[in-house]
């Protein structure tokens, strides 16, 4: 694995002595990140899982996806992850699935997906993630230093709601739960923020339910107003007919077959 710079191990060695970390400083000495996203990677290298089962678009799609970023992701940019990372169901699988991601250009910023069944506490996963990748779970990170173009990175995986077809009597328990995660996530995003922050939120699931209606997310959205919000886990859907504004607020799918496996620009 290549080295981080000796002021970004410095600066992250100053983090990680306080534990868990929720605030980020000064990894990139100043200069201003571009931001990219791409959700579900459905990595397998660990547990084989084809996923030309969703469409022949999918053959060969880690490649696709590590090829592209390579081509566009510089080291000083941060790349957002947006659940639906791995198939594996246990965290040193995933954590050997994800290596190949640890050594592409940029810092990444990891948020569970509904079938990241591997994900365990968030003090557990942040000791084994490798250097320059980090999650998000209840909290918010920083990046960036102070006054020179923060960007403060918080979310939850969402699920879906109570307008679906599909919702039924277990799910109440876990919408009410993902709703008060965001809350927490949010609310930790408004502590990091100054006047040069742009907050991003992501989420797994879209935060609207069918046709577009309004749900306990979007309420939280709407009262906290962050910048951009991001999404995955629709999978084959046109991005004309995707959620692209929230009264307001851009709104991005990023679904990894949505953008052909190649990851957006979402600040720079």
């Amino acid at each position: 694995m290549k080295s981080l710079p000796d002021t970004a191990l410095a600066a992250l060695g100053r983090l990680f002595s306080c534990g868990p970390p929720r605030r980020f400083l000064g990894l990139f000495s100043g200069v201003f990140m571009r931001v990219f996203a791409i959700a579900d990677l459905h990595l397998a290298f660990v547990t084989p899982k084809p996923m030309t089962v969703f469409g022949a678009q999918w053959a060969g799609h880690p490649q696709a996806i590590f090829e592209q970023w390579r081509s566009i992701v510089r080291a000083d940019d941060l790349v957002l992850l947006p659940g639906d990372l791995s198939w594996a169901m246990r965290l040193p699988d995933a954590v050997t699935d994800l290596a190949p991601v640890a050594e592409l250009p940029g810092t990444k910023v990891l948020l569970r997906g509904n079938h990241d069944y591997w994900w365990p506490t968030i003090s557990r996963l942040r000791s084994a993630l490798p250097a320059g990748m980090f999650a998000v779970q209840n909290d918010a990170l920083r990046f960036g230093e102070v006054g020179q173009g923060n960007i403060v990175v918080c979310g939850t995986r969402g699920w879906i709601t109570p307008a679906s077809e599909a919702f039924g009597p277990d799910d109440t328990k876990i919408y009410a739960r993902e709703a008060e995660r965001l809350r927490l996530s949010l609310q930790a995003a408004r502590k990091l923020a100054d006047d040069t922050t742009q907050t991003l939120l992501m989420l797994h699931y879209p935060p609207t339910g069918p046709q577009f209606a309004a749900t306990a997310f979007t309420e939280l959205i709407d009262e906290y107003r962050p910048d951009q919000v991001l999404y995955g886990h629709l999978h084959g859907l046109p991005l004309e007919r995707s959620l692209q504004s929230w009264n307001g607020i851009p709104t991005h799918l990023v679904a990894a077959d949505v953008l052909r496996f190649k990851p957006k620009l979402i600040v720079g």
